[in-house]
């Protein structure tokens, strides 16, 4: 395993999409693995592939709750319930935080290394977590959502 460079805002392949994956094969094993060690490296809650420059749709979470260590591959948004306003920050966004309006209840479909099918549901953190990290796939950075920045004194 290793820790891997965390791209930042600034380099275009943050703005771009994130491939399908079809191949759940040794490699993306220690794609999911050097990820999760980046992540807990950086002090981060969630990690996206193309965060680490590689294009495909695959997603790490541990919001440090029950059952909360997650590999999303290939994630889909299927429900939201609600919407709450909550602070955000991004491991590729240093130094920047603000308010981002999201749902308190997030359910998504994803497989898992193996290439098996699960559904997750997550409220508050998890739910944050499922639509910012998929957001990353697509290009988008929490920025774009902010409704509100906030000063380094708050």
């Amino acid at each position: 395993m290793a820790i891997r460079f965390i791209r930042e805002e600034g380099d275009d392949i943050l703005r771009k999409k994130s491939r399908e994956v079809t191949v759940f094969d040794e490699r993306l094993h220690t794609l999911l693995d050097d990820m999760f060690d980046t992540m807990y490296s950086a002090e981060g809650v969630g990690l996206a592939a193309v965060q680490v420059g590689v294009l495909k749709r695959a997603i790490v979470i541990d919001t440090r709750g029950e059952n909360e260590k997650l590999e999303l591959i290939n994630p889909v948004i299927v429900k939201t319930e609600g919407e709450r306003k909550t602070a955000e920050g991004c491991l590729s966004v240093p130094g920047v935080r603000g308010y981002v309006l999201r749902p308190e209840k997030v359910t998504v479909r994803a497989k898992d290394r193996y290439g098996e099918e699960h559904e997750y549901t997550g409220e508050d953190l998890l739910a944050q977590a499922f639509c910012h990290e998929i957001e990353h796939l697509d290009g988008g950075l929490f920025i774009d959502k902010v409704v509100e920045f906030i000063e380094d004194d708050e």
